[in-house]
């Protein structure tokens, strides 16, 4: 049977925050990281908690991104666009500096948006849109990657995985939130196969040459495949247009361009809008929050299952027994704390 520690929350951000400290970030990205990290590791997300870590440190190690960075709120105060530069830094604080000043104006505008630039993307975009969420409001947050999505039809990367994710406030309850990638699987789903020594199950990738393929490495080394055909595909470029041409930062193309290899991650822009249902259904009959919970039930009335609610059951039980992790793991957080940047290749 494997060996398996058991944390607390708080004594796993502890030690996470500990190990971006050592590797020389300051304590606004440090914070920042260990918290979307450890969020994670407590929803059972395992593609995005502490396996993320060694990728974020190589990305500072190789000089793509400011460990020191403080982030720049510019309010522009009246304007529904509210923007952050990150200056470099990773794409996290800079959200948690705007999300309160978005939510304050879409709360007087009906809508507003939430503009970062100049950011390293790190791990899910479901944190972001939960912050929107439990301020009362629903939410889009979308990004662009670096090219490694073929469009339908295609036969070599050009579209980034371009994370897509929704949420709506629940009175009560947890929100409903759904995040994906624009391509069948996230990119890190790829790399934990690979690591696993599994195959890829079929339609997921195409190899150099274009041809499909279901090797984790061929897959790496060719491009992913966006879901659904063409309307992932489409659905990918209009994230390349609105949070990366729009917003007047980098395209996946640009990305990778930039940092010359898949394995940093990726520096671009991210783009939050977030909506009052309140104002939006201001004069129409009914509580959009109560019609919205008549929808959701008949959904579950169905047999079907809500989105993220494996997630939030996980959250549930880490929040009351701790998050449990393998020696391994135990032994690559030891390593890291120990020796910072120098335990990255």
């Amino acid at each position: 049977m494997t060996q398996t520690s058991t944390l607390t929350i708080a004594a796993l951000h502890e030690r996470v925050e500990a190990i971006f400290r050592k590797a020389g970030l300051n304590a606004v990205q440090a914070g920042a990281l260990a918290r979307v990290i450890v969020a994670g590791e407590r929803d059972a997300c395992k593609s995005h908690g502490i396996y993320r870590i060694e990728g974020a440190l190589r990305t500072v190690k190789a000089g793509k991104v400011k460990p020191d960075a403080v982030p720049v709120l510019d309010a522009n105060e009246g304007s529904a666009i509210v923007k952050v530069n990150a200056g470099g830094g990773f794409a996290n604080p800079a959200f948690e500096l705007g999300v309160p000043v978005l939510a304050a104006r879409a709360r007087t505008l009906g809508l507003a948006a939430l503009v970062i630039n100049d950011c390293t993307h790190f791990s899910a975009l479901w944190p972001e849109v939960e912050a929107v969420t439990k301020e009362g409001l629903a939410g889009l947050v979308m990004c662009p990657s670096y090219a490694t999505v073929a469009p339908t039809g295609g036969n070599r990367p050009l579209l980034g995985t371009n994370p897509f994710a929704f949420g709506w406030p629940r009175k009560g309850d947890a929100p409903y939130v759904f995040d994906f990638a624009t391509s069948v699987a996230a990119r890190g789903e790829i790399e934990l196969h690979r690591r696993a020594g599994k195959q890829l199950p079929e339609g997921w990738a195409i190899d150099a040459e274009g041809n499909p393929t279901t090797d984790p490495e061929a897959a790496l080394a060719g491009a992913m495949l966006p879901f659904g055909g063409h309307k992932g595909s489409a659905i990918g470029t209009m994230i390349e247009l609105l949070a990366g041409i729009m917003i007047g930062d980098l395209t996946s193309p640009e990305v990778l361009d930039y940092l010359g290899t898949t394995t940093l991650a990726p520096f671009h822009g991210e783009l939050i809008i977030a909506m009052s249902p309140e104002s939006f259904s201001a004069g129409r009959p009914g509580d959009p929050f109560a019609r919205a919970e008549v929808l959701f039930e008949a959904i579950v009335g169905q047999g079907a299952r809500l989105p993220s609610q494996r997630r939030f059951v996980a959250r549930r039980k880490s929040e009351a027994d701790g998050v449990t992790l393998t020696a391994a793991e135990i032994e690559q957080l030891d390593r890291l704390l120990e020796k910072g940047l120098d335990a990255i290749s």
